[in-house]
């Protein structure tokens, strides 16, 4: 039984690192504590409790926690100081001993937290609650309901691929989801508060249906039945999963976006096999090739990582050949950055991290390149665009179906619905273009 009285007049703040389950989860947690009374902090207050919840994708999303941390202990002195996320299933011992920790939650246990908070009493070092990265099996449901138009419904938690760079097995457990049943429940729960798109994410949300057996293709066509959701996007999905009726479906859905975010990582073959991926190029050309078959204005972002062990000279070449000849939109690049307990770090070549910045400056180039042109290839033509809360200098912001970010003067009657427009030539800074309402 949970003592309520703990909770009483008490305010919290959330921080929130990596990718956009963890928002999906922290705004659970939010959402939990504010059912005990507990206030969401504002700005130029105090709080009583902080909530982190960490990255641990990279060495550098290792030490942007870990600063993070030490920042928060010293905006909001005396406040009990909970930290959950993949840097605190990973690395327990080592956040327990950051200065302010009061408690370290693991997978498992993140969203139990109220069970876990007792009297809110600072201690003298970090308690540590966590499960083996095997003893990882519990599925817990988690939808963002932040103050944008955009809702992140989590369907799909953990990894059984173990490719030879990852952690993620390690810091989230196996493969599990919810039912289709309950996805829907959460949809339709958003539909009726008024949210308008919905992201599907996970850790690997094309193994949907694994411990339930269901199927990724018969969850989608489940969500493209409800009422009220204008859009939903579905987040980085393995090549080899995406199947091809997939694809087929989201060009004939009423309510799914041509938008697809598909990982390549490495253009190469061999180093494609030295990441033990389960797809080759052949395979992932073919899934670019029939999205653009078929929806021809579909946007399609590309996750790459360069410098990874094994990259040589050669197979970096052929990588970047091979992802310039790609009708793609946009490429997500990061730099490979060893992580301990990985088989990656049996490979002896390794890269220096001069060569790992010029390569990745030239995938971003070709990034730069691709999205201004998939951008300007839409100028003069028509669009639903959903308009977003958020002011910025006097001009609002949206997307369209398509992911191409539009611009227009503030105006709250826009808010939260989709209106036609035709778009228009690029913003002054060529981050978004205008447009002008039909």
């Amino acid at each position: 039984m949970i003592d309520k009285s703990v909770f009483e007049n008490k305010i919290a703040a959330y921080y929130t690192l990596g990718c956009k389950l963890n928002f999906a989860e922290t705004s659970t947690i939010g959402k939990m504590l504010a059912e005990q009374g507990v206030r969401k902090v504002r700005s130029g207050e105090k709080a009583d409790i902080c909530v982190v919840n960490t990255c641990s994708v990279t060495e550098l999303a290792d030490k942007k926690c870990r600063q993070a941390i030490r920042k928060i202990s010293k905006q909001h002195p005396g406040a009990f100081i909970v930290v959950t996320g993949c840097y605190a299933q990973l690395k327990p011992e080592e956040v327990a001993h950051i200065e302010g920790v009061d408690l370290v939650l693991g997978a498992e246990q993140k969203l139990d937290i109220l069970q876990y908070l007792d009297n809110l009493k600072k201690k003298e070092e970090g308690a540590i609650i966590a499960s083996q990265s095997k003893d990882i099996r519990v599925f817990s449901p988690s939808c963002s309901a932040d103050d944008r138009t955009r809702h992140f419904l989590k369907v799909q938690d953990g990894c059984d691929y173990y490719c030879s760079y990852c952690t993620i097995p390690f810091a989230r457990g196996r493969s599990r989801n919810g039912t289709i049943e309950s996805m829907v429940a959460q949809a339709k729960e958003v539909a009726q508060k008024g949210g308008k798109e919905i992201v599907l994410t996970g850790v690997n949300i094309g193994d949907f249906g694994k411990s339930t057996g269901e199927t990724f293709i018969d969850l989608i066509k489940a969500l493209d039945d409800i009422d009220g959701i204008a859009r939903y996007r579905i987040s980085s999905i393995e090549p080899n999963l995406i199947t091809d009726e997939a694809i087929e479906f989201v060009a004939s859905s009423k309510r799914f976006a041509p938008h697809f975010h598909i990982p390549l990582q490495s253009g190469s073959d061999n180093v494609l096999q030295l990441m033990r991926r389960r797809y080759d190029t052949a395979l992932f050309r073919h899934k670019i090739e029939k999205i653009k078959e078929i929806m021809p204005h579909a946007f399609i972002g590309v996750d790459v990582i360069v410098g990874t062990r094994g990259e040589t000279d050669e197979y970096f070449e052929e990588a970047r050949m091979f992802i310039e000849s790609l009708d793609i939109s946009q490429l997500h690049v990061f730099s490979y950055s060893e992580r301990p307990g990985t088989q990656a770090l049996k490979i002896d070549y390794v890269v220096d991290p001069k060569t790992k910045h010029a390569r990745s400056q030239k995938l971003l180039d070709i990034s730069e390149n691709k999205l201004h042109s998939f951008y300007e290839k839409h100028i003069g033509k028509e669009a639903n665009v959903l308009f977003e809360h958020t002011r910025k200098g006097g001009m609002m912001h949206g997307f369209t179906e398509n992911y191409i970010k539009i611009e227009i003067p503030y105006n709250i009657s826009l808010v939260n619905k989709t209106n036609q427009v035709i778009l228009g030539n690029w913003n002054k800074e060529k981050t978004a273009l205008t447009c002008r309402l039909i």
